[in-house]
């Protein structure tokens, strides 16, 4: 009654919305152009299969009014960012896309980038690409084509590629501008789509060579103009226009909603990006809020193309239109279509996915008699008792949070009890000191001597979080679940609920023992070379260019390491090699 109480009280007003669950976790948040009528709506009639699931966990809501629907989307964005509600679609920090920059350098130089909001570049940026290996290969083909800078850093030598005629000798070689600015151009025309020019310069000198009986340079020509023509995916959208602009359109089936965007550059049609999954809410709000998010990380459009039902939420955010004839509106018929077909391609494989994780949810349930949601896993590593680390990694409504994974470097030690409860007492004092999230589930990679280990550090920082731990059997295969009371949990070896703990225990395994190696690594190299006086990073390079390996250095004489470094730096390394090899 509460509630529907709280309901009336609604102002019919844009603004954003917040639902809660019984304990106060904010599930959703949404944005409306008129918050009585889009809140109610939840609780009134049928709804579809995730909608209907988000319905029966609200408990409460809250609201704040903004003065247009411009602000209500900004304001959405930031909620869930904040939030990261388990019913939003929400883009991951990590979640960026491919582009090909053409550098502010003097010389010639393309590279891959994927950017996100901060990252920083001076240049001029092409893409998206569908994905990074279609960038890449993009790439290598401009750099077999044109003799571009290849080095990152230039070097203070001539390189390979310059041999091979594939660089101009830019770390050495004084290259007039106007020929760097030619190939620029050259290369700009292909990112572009204008492959004509580059395609009869190539046929040209595909000619040449035949006529001189050169014929395995000629077949080069011939396979560079067939990788041109094949790696140029772009399509003409248009002749003889050449603008630039993004499409974004949708589709609603059964409960899934699907959304294509196309983007097309300078008349082409580049590349694509698709979505699809279970619709919560209206389909209006679900997709204006995905293109939000998507262009918080990626290039703002010079024009966007909607259907006409999405402008209202995008006034003065893009540069926004919808057309009912043309071309334009072949494009926007073209994404729906492509929605249309990824629901139909891949709608059962997110229903099993979906039942999956129901699955999981009722099994911990039903273990602990409680909601399971945050789960925290931790692993150590270390040989005998050297480079000792400690891994942390969390589970959020059973998919891995890896922008919560943590590492720990530990005090040496052979003694994994120890080590488990300093990598949990810097974990939960952490917590307790800026009251970060609190886990629902602890699991420690062990049996009674580790819950122990766990039991006994939360006890001293007075945090009551239930522990259990994950047991391996002699073949070091995961083999039981043990409760807080030493008891082994009875679980199906064949169900979903093994597998993931399987999956969980394998996971920790990897991110600590990963951690490990790099250490031992770093170890091995720095105790030959780092602590030799007057041994810096250029000549440290050269050592190992000529070597190939720190062992090949281990085994050469004073007199050879002489050839590379001076008298007094030679004798330091052949005194510390030599001391290691008598230990």
């Amino acid at each position: 009654m509460k509630l529907k109480e709280k309901l009336q009280t609604l102002p019919k007003k844009p603004g954003v919305y917040l639902h809660k669950d019984k304990d106060g976790t904010v599930i959703y948040v949404g944005k409306a152009i008129n918050l009585f009528n889009r809140v109610n709506s939840y609780f009134k009639g049928a709804h579809d299969y995730k909608t209907t699931k988000l319905v029966s966990n609200i408990t409460d809501f809250d609201y704040i009014v903004t003065k247009s629907e411009k602000e209500a989307l900004i304001l959405e964005y930031n909620l869930i960012k904040q939030y990261d509600p388990k019913y939003n679609i929400v883009f991951k920090d990590d979640k960026t896309y491919p582009y090909i920059l053409i550098s502010d350098n003097k010389e010639p130089y393309v590279s891959v980038l994927r950017i996100n909001k901060k990252t920083k570049y001076k240049g001029k940026l092409y893409g998206p690409f569908p994905d990074v290996g279609a960038a890449r290969n993009m790439v290598e083909l401009i750099n077999n084509i044109y003799p571009t800078r290849k080095c990152k850093t230039l070097k203070k030598e001539l390189c390979l590629y310059y041999h091979l005629n594939q660089c101009k000798g830019y770390c050495v070689k004084d290259i007039d501008q106007k020929e760097n600015d030619e190939i620029k151009d050259k290369i700009t025309n292909i990112l572009n789509g204008d492959i004509k020019d580059v395609v009869n310069d190539l046929k040209n000198k595909m000619n040449i060579a035949v006529e001189q009986l050169d014929y395995e340079k000629a077949a080069t020509y011939r396979d560079l103009i067939q990788d041109l023509k094949e790696t140029n995916l772009k399509q003409d959208v248009q002749k003889n226009i050449k603008e630039s602009f993004d499409v974004f359109n949708y589709y609603v089936e059964d409960g899934y909603i699907a959304i294509t965007g196309l983007f097309i550059k300078k008349g082409r049609l580049l590349s694509s990006e698709k979505f699809i999954d279970y619709l919560v809410g209206d389909p209006e709000n679900f997709v204006s809020s995905y293109i939000y998010q998507f262009y918080e990380i990626n290039e703002k459009p010079k024009t966007l193309y909607l259907p006409k039902e999405l402008l209202v939420y995008f006034n003065d955010v893009y540069n926004c239109k919808s057309v009912s004839r043309g071309y334009k509106y072949q494009l926007l018929n073209q994404a729906k279509t492509n929605s249309i077909e990824l629901i139909n391609q891949n709608k059962k494989i997110i229903t099993n996915k979906e039942s999956y994780f129901s699955q999981l949810e009722d099994e911990f349930r039903r273990i602990f008699n409680t909601d399971i949601k945050h789960i925290e896993l931790f692993d150590n590593s270390h040989t005998g008792g050297q480079n000792t680390v400690g891994a942390m990694v969390v589970y959020k409504d059973f998919k891995p949070s890896k922008k919560d994974y943590r590492l720990f470097k530990l005090d040496d030690s052979a003694n994994d009890i120890q080590s488990m409860k300093e990598m949990l007492y810097r974990r939960y004092f952490r917590v307790l000191k800026d009251d970060l999230e609190r886990c629902d589930l602890l699991i420690v990679d062990g049996g009674k001597t580790q819950i122990d280990a766990a039991k006994e550090i939360l006890d001293s920082l007075n945090i009551d979080i239930r522990i259990c731990g994950l047991g391996k059997d002699e073949h070091h295969n995961t083999s039981y679940l043990m409760n807080s009371d030493y008891e082994i949990i009875d679980i199906n070896k064949n169900s979903n609920l093994f597998f993931f703990l399987t999956n969980m225990q394998d996971e920790v395994h990897r991110f600590a023992i990963t951690y490990h190696k790099k250490l031992r690594m770093k170890a091995v190299y720095k105790s030959i070379l780092d602590d030799i006086p007057g041994l810096g990073t250029k000549t440290r390079t050269k050592l190992l260019r000529k070597y190939k390996s720190i062992a090949n250095i281990k085994k050469q004489s004073l007199e050879e390491l002489k050839t590379v470094l001076n008298d007094k730096v030679a004798q330091e390394l052949y005194n510390k090699i030599q001391e290691e090899n008598n230990a």
